[in-house]
């Protein structure tokens, strides 16, 4: 007992919405990420710029602050007190006196030359042991000694920088994650009403039972219309297959109708007169009708085959027909001596290759001498001749001198189950049909026309082909 099939999961099957989603969701998150790192980065900028402002203004504002002091080799108790009070944290200074040296400090860092007297504060940065920090030092003459220069150097941590921008940060992010929120929202929803208009076309497909017509471009949406447009192609496809098919059903009843009624009769006379005669006459006459059926079905397979729209296309390869159709000739030679004809092989010297399948070559060429064989009569010369063109490419024909066929009606050979009028030999029509699609399929025309004396030349012109 065979094990019921699971559905696919869910998931395993493509999701076009999954799709859409996905391509817009990962880069917006990434963009989310993006936009985070950039809100830091002008937000530590910002608050850089900012103590970088109140430390130039501490420096300045100390340095003036000490002007009006007296120096005189030390700093007074109000003085260090206000170097050394920061409302904001801890905070490192020095002053330094030309002419008095180092006045006061409470941290050894490294310090540039000193700036200007009067002149802008100086802004660098530099190191305490395993921390970075950001120093402005300002220069001023002191009112008690002119000449004198006493330089004011104020330094702090970049912490409080990087604690305000992470502070901006926290503030910042929760707006912009709320903000691309609404538009992921918006995403979902314009992705999910966007694929509603697919509504209707499957809607539309649905309702259909056994039509094939075509799916039409009034509802399709343009970014779908190559989908819809293939879909159309299979269609046509389909239809001319099951057109195909309905036609060989016909073509097989109309032409298995008439041999199949010749075997119920002869089986019938038999049965009704068992002499010997009488039934060896039978199956004479049935054993005709055996191989004439046998050939009406092989010769509408071969048709149906070269006609279908759905056929596995064939590959086309180099072919050597100076090799191909002698050998297939030679295998016909038996059966033109039965039969009292002539048959005989002219070609060039050499290779003569075109592009094609071997299979459907040979099958062309073994209905075209089948044709002239059958039709040609006993006594007759039947010749098979291949020879490049001059342009290129190469001309297969298949000239007898037989009876031959009138001028009116050679434009109608190849075509189905035609047979010429007033034709004493028995055929089925399609030998000369199946020629046609073969070489439709490989791009080469056919050219019939009576021979030099009489009789029937049957060409093939093939294409030239690249290959040498």
């Amino acid at each position: 007992m065979a094990e019921p099939s699971t559905p696919p999961k869910r998931w395993a099957q493509p999701s076009l919405r999954r799709r859409l989603l996905a391509f817009l969701l990962i880069p917006v998150g990434l963009l989310l990420v993006l936009d985070a790192l950039l809100t830091y980065g002008v937000a530590l900028a910002y608050s850089n710029r900012v103590h970088d402002r109140d430390l130039s203004d501490n420096a300045l504002s100390l340095a003036q602050m000490l002007r009006k002091g007296s120096i005189e080799g030390h700093l007074s108790r109000q003085a260090r007190f206000l170097l050394e009070y920061d409302p904001e944290g801890p905070s490192y200074f020095s002053v330094d006196s030309q002419r008095h040296g180092r006045l006061a400090d409470n941290a050894q860092f490294h310090q540039i030359a000193a700036p200007a007297a009067d002149g802008p504060p100086v802004l660098y940065k530099s190191t305490l042991g395993a921390h970075t920090l950001r120093v402005a030092t300002a220069s001023i003459h002191p009112d008690a000694d002119p000449t004198d220069t006493l330089t004011v150097t104020v330094a702090e941590t970049l912490a409080d920088r990087r604690r305000r921008a992470r502070e901006i940060l926290l503030m910042a992010v929760p707006l912009q994650t709320l903000l691309l929120l609404g538009v992921l929202s918006l995403v979902w929803f314009g992705v999910n009403y966007g694929l509603r208009v697919l509504q209707p076309l499957t809607a539309r497909l649905a309702a259909r039972e056994q039509e094939i017509t075509p799916i039409g471009e009034a509802d399709v949406p343009e970014e779908i219309l190559p989908l819809t447009r293939t879909i159309d192609a299979l269609f046509a496809r389909l239809r001319d297959a099951l057109a195909l098919q309905e036609r060989f059903i016909a073509d097989a009843a109309h032409q298995l109708r008439t041999p199949l009624a010749g075997l119920s009769l002869h089986v019938e006379r038999a049965l009704a007169d068992d002499s010997p005669q009488n039934l060896r006459d039978a199956l004479t006459h049935m054993r005709k009708l055996t191989l004439r059926t046998a050939r009406t079905s092989a010769q509408l397979l071969a048709l149906t085959r070269a006609q279908s729209p759905l056929a596995t296309p064939t590959r086309h390869a180099p072919v050597d027909l100076a090799r191909l159709v002698p050998e297939a000739v030679s295998l016909r030679v038996p059966e033109a001596l039965a039969a009292g004809i002539d048959l005989g092989y002219q070609g060039a010297q050499g290779p003569l290759r075109v592009m094609g399948d071997a299979a459907s070559l040979h099958e062309l060429l073994d209905n075209l001498v089948d044709n002239a064989l059958r039709y040609a009569g006993r006594g007759s010369n039947v010749t098979v001749s291949l020879a490049p063109l001059p342009g290129g490419g190469a001309r297969l024909r298949v000239e007898d001198d037989g009876p031959g066929v009138p001028d009116e009606w050679l434009a109608r050979l190849g075509e189905r189950f035609f047979r010429v009028p007033g034709s004493a030999e028995a055929g089925t029509g399609l030998g000369l049909a199946i020629v046609q699609r073969i070489a439709e399929r490989h791009g080469a025309r056919i050219q019939y026309r009576r021979a030099a004396q009489h009789g029937l030349s049957v060409d093939v012109h093939f294409p030239p082909t690249a290959v040498s």
